[in-house]
């Protein structure tokens, strides 16, 4: 713990990743203002101390809807990941340790998946099942079954070359039995790393979505759609298009400098890269 706390990129992006959280959870209890209130009067508002933000075309108070959009991005981080881990993991397990055929059919599904970027297959999957928050996820978090499926199977396929799990085997092991008490606690560390490119990876997919209308549905916040929105406003109000822009940035490179510093840290390659 105290070397990552000596990791300065880890702990400029726990720091980031902390306030893009805890406006996420404030939000839940308070926000200077109803997100979704409409006051004509008051639209396109610089920033002031009524409205720290300044406020949109509806006359909606800009921080309390990236507030809101905060909420709704790490809702469908931490699920579109969880969707990953639960069906990927255990696909990867499986294929590394059965090998032959299984093995096969699986590496040329996750081929055809990674066919598609992330976005893309996000786009074909939502335009198929209609826009929506729901359907968002659901395609974010498809694209993750491959990601974790791949990087479970890798991971696997070392830790069964070892000594200790060939011994298991030859004590007559069960397969699940071997694949749970010692293959999935040592390559957690890779799906630890992995995890947090893939939050990253699903706030900008669902930023993309909400930018082309099929991710979060008005009136719910969103950052995307908050860029879509501003838009049209350049000239007016460029400021109504930097402050969701640099939300999105700012979510993203934090979790992207917390991989980096668990990386650091919990691969042994890397450790023999800094001694050397």
């Amino acid at each position: 713990m105290l070397r990552l706390l000596a990791h300065r990129g880890f702990v400029l992006g726990l720091t980031l990743c902390a306030v893009f959280i805890g406006m996420a959870l404030l939000s839940l209890l308070w926000t200077p203002y109803a997100p979704n209130a409409i006051a004509i009067p008051q639209k396109l508002q610089t920033p002031s101390l009524l409205h720290w933000l300044g406020t949109d075309q509806l006359g909606r108070d800009t921080l309390s809807r990236i507030m809101v959009g905060a909420r709704t991005s790490v809702a469908v981080g931490v699920v579109a990941v969880a969707i990953g881990l639960v069906l990927g993991v255990p696909l990867g397990l499986w294929a590394a340790a059965r090998r032959g055929w299984t093995d096969e059919i699986l590496g040329r599904a996750v081929d055809l998946t990674f066919a598609f970027p992330a976005v893309l297959s996000a786009i074909l999957i939502t335009a198929l099942l209609g826009p929506g928050a729901v359907n968002a996820i659901l395609a974010i978090g498809i694209f993750n079954i491959a990601v974790f499926a791949r990087v479970s199977r890798g991971a696997a396929l070392v830790v069964y070359g070892r000594d200790f799990v060939r011994a298991a085997q030859s004590l007559g092991r069960s397969r699940l039995d071997i694949a749970l008490r010692h293959v999935l606690p040592n390559m957690a560390n890779a799906l630890i790393v992995q995890a947090t490119i893939q939050f990253a990876i699903a706030i900008l997919a669902e930023a993309a979505l909400g930018y082309l209308g099929l991710g979060t549905q008005p009136p719910q916040a969103s950052w995307g759609k908050m860029l879509l929105d501003a838009q049209t406003l350049l000239a007016q109000a460029p400021l109504q298009a930097v402050f969701p822009g640099l939300a999105i940035a700012v979510a993203v490179l934090g979790l992207n400098l917390i991989g980096d510093g668990l990386r650091d840290l919990l691969d042994p390659r890397m450790k023999v890269g800094r001694i050397g």
